[in-house]
């Protein structure tokens, strides 16, 4: 967890880079990433900033567009290491990938997989920011002959490599079962194929954060999820509201800063939306290891923002209560779930272990017991006739495990809220 922290921290550079290699011809591809910084600092220092100040969402659009359309070609081209994960992967990942095409692996930008930890064989998958299609390429391989992978992205040139290696796939797994739309994810819906309640899941890895109509994104992800179905993804967070100075910055904006919603306000949203019981399954806190950029935030007035990468799993269930109430029930795992046979983890402030009995609340007794792909893993205990009141221990503070600084120091780390 620590490393895919240190790898999301580092993708403050992602989209600048590009930005500013586009923007003068006079730069050359083998600038250093200390020439980089520097003209980055001067950049978002300087009093005429309209070459890199948001005007509305089409030009935000219009810089991510170009940087992954045009501007990268393979990984190689990254100015940094940002977009490259370094922390090893599972081994059943590490053997999934040795059957995707290697010019489709060039062209990943991601941090990591996001994909929930139980059995996905036959479900329908969507993936949000698909790219040239590498965890599609992944899930595909999860989910089987019986399942189906969607992927959605903007990018029309990411997309064409995605589909020029579905025939070599297909071939390699033995069956054919992914899917590409181009699209905005604030407008999913207008794409006719992606119809409501047919998911199963749907993922997304620091894409969100990018999206200028965040409670559009969540409804329309509730909307196309099956009753039970979940949302399962990683972001950026913040420990307050991002100022709008620091909005209108594209740089900013691009490297995952200045689009990170504070994260009682995605709480909020994801209730609105639908989802009344967003859960934390992990957090990190976001060190910004750029010194300039943590210059910028500081000089802003704002040295006190913290930025927090974080996994929720939001699910369709609209049963689900505002609290977690008290019913006197628990669930026993079985230890059945693939490559879980000691404990099974649903969230920050949920790891099961075999065969003892668990104290839950009303919500995570629904949550595992409405979900076809969990309830056959679990035994549960009690009923609904009586009510105990709110759920002991369920908190309401920042949900996440905060360093006293993320301008590079160590700092203390204090103890998480606990929340249900």
């Amino acid at each position: 967890m620590i490393e895919r922290a240190l790898l999301l921290a580092l993708c403050f550079s992602r989209i600048a880079f590009a930005w500013i290699s586009s923007s003068s011809s006079s730069s050359s591809s083998s600038s250093s990433s200390t020439r980089i910084s520097g003209n980055l600092f001067s950049m978002v220092s300087s009093s005429s900033t309209s070459a890199v100040e948001i005007s509305d969402a089409s030009s935000t659009r219009q810089a991510v567009s170009k940087y992954y359309g045009e501007t990268l070609k393979t990984s190689a081209d990254l100015q940094t290491n940002a977009c490259c994960t370094g922390a090893s992967p599972p081994t059943h990942i590490r053997d999934l990938l040795k059957n995707i095409a290697d010019e489709t692996k060039a062209k990943y930008y991601g941090c990591g997989l996001c994909l929930p930890n139980y059995n996905l064989e036959g479900a329908r998958v969507l993936d949000l920011g698909c790219g040239a299609g590498r965890d599609v390429y992944l899930a595909s391989q999860l989910v089987g002959a019986s399942g189906s992978v969607a992927g959605v992205d903007m990018t029309h040139e990411q997309l064409q490599s995605a589909k020029d290696f579905q025939d070599f796939h297909a071939d390699k797994f033995g069956y054919k079962n992914t899917e590409f739309y181009q699209g905005y994810l604030e407008t999913l819906l207008d794409i006719p194929e992606l119809e409501p309640n047919t998911f199963d899941v749907i993922i997304s890895n620091c894409v969100i954060n990018l999206c200028t109509d965040k409670p559009a994104v969540l409804k329309a992800c509730y909307e196309l999820l099956k009753p039970g179905g979940e949302l399962y993804f990683s972001d950026v967070y913040t420990n307050r509201r991002v100022p709008m100075a620091l909005q209108k910055n594209a740089l900013l904006w691009g490297e995952c800063l200045s689009g990170a919603l504070y994260w009682n306000d995605f709480e909020a949203l994801a209730k609105q939306a639908g989802f009344n019981d967003p859960r934390l399954v992990e957090d990190s806190p976001i060190t910004i290891q750029n010194k300039n950029v943590a210059a910028l935030v500081d000089q802003e007035g704002h040295g006190g923002l913290d930025f927090y990468s974080a996994t929720y799993r939001l699910f369709k269930l609209p049963e689900l209560e505002p609290a977690c109430e008290d019913y006197g029930q628990a669930v026993i795992y079985k230890g059945t779930i693939p490559r879980f046979n000691s404990s099974w983890t649903l969230d920050k402030h949920h790891t099961m272990e075999t065969g003892r009995v668990f104290a839950v609340c009303g919500n995570t007794y629904t949550m595992l017991r409405e979900n076809p792909r969990l309830a056959p893993h679990f035994d549960f205990i009690g009923t609904w006739d009586r009510h105990y009141g709110l759920f002991e221990g369920c908190g309401g503070g920042l949900p996440f495990d905060k360093s006293t600084s993320n301008r590079g120091g160590k700092g203390d780390v204090a103890a998480a809220a606990s929340c249900c």
